[in-house]
């Protein structure tokens, strides 16, 4: 299941260019824009600290939110955001008004199970990550906040593909013409099987 959501509250904002983006910032906010479901832009601020906070804090992408915009309440799914690379500080966030039926587009983070399992590994063989994040379409009130390949029985040489991960209803791959490859267990560097116990 997806992070809890939560709720942000806006302002809108009635000028927008640089100018104003900076005096934003001064005061301890950020420009954002919510699109999206066949309305106008709505160009609103937000309050950094909190806006960094749920970046960093992990599944910022894939958690919808409620942004409280002069009592208005709209249900969003960041799609973008840019941070300052010098001061790690968020600098703009765009976001996409969604509904339950809202279909969205989204990288998965993908977690690996039973390392321990696996008989390649055992013997020294190396998890070989070829995709670390997977993009998805589903569902905007049902993102899974990761998938999970499990790495039971799988020896050296062998991979995981996308065909052998379960996925939730109405998550599908955005690649969908081969089945690709998520990891592959490769043989130790060097050649060895492992240091002897």
């Amino acid at each position: 299941m997806s992070h809890a959501t939560y709720e942000l509250k806006a302002e809108l904002r009635e000028r927008v260019g640089k100018g104003s983006s900076r005096e934003l910032r001064r005061n301890g906010r950020i420009p954002a824009v919510i699109y999206g479901d066949k309305q106008a832009p709505l160009s609103i601020s937000l309050p950094v600290k909190e806006v960094t906070l749920k970046i960093h804090a992990g599944g910022f992408m894939t958690t919808v939110a409620t942004i409280d915009v002069d009592g208005q309440k709209i249900s969003v799914l960041p799609k973008d955001y840019q941070l300052d690379p010098v001061r790690d500080f968020t600098m703009h966030v765009d976001f996409l008004r969604v509904s339950g039926n809202t279909q969205v587009t989204v990288e998965i983070p993908v977690h690996f199970i039973n390392e321990e399992k696996s008989p390649g590994i055992k013997v020294g063989g190396v998890l070989n990550v070829v995709r670390h994040e997977v993009e998805f379409h589903c569902p905007a009130d049902a993102i899974p906040e990761f998938i999970t390949a499990d790495l039971e029985g799988m020896k050296i040489g062998d991979g995981v593909h996308i065909s052998n991960i379960k996925l939730p209803a109405g998550v599908t791959p955005v690649i969908t013409d081969r089945d690709f490859t998520i990891a592959t267990i490769a043989a130790p560097a060097g050649g060895t099987t492992g240091e002897q116990e």
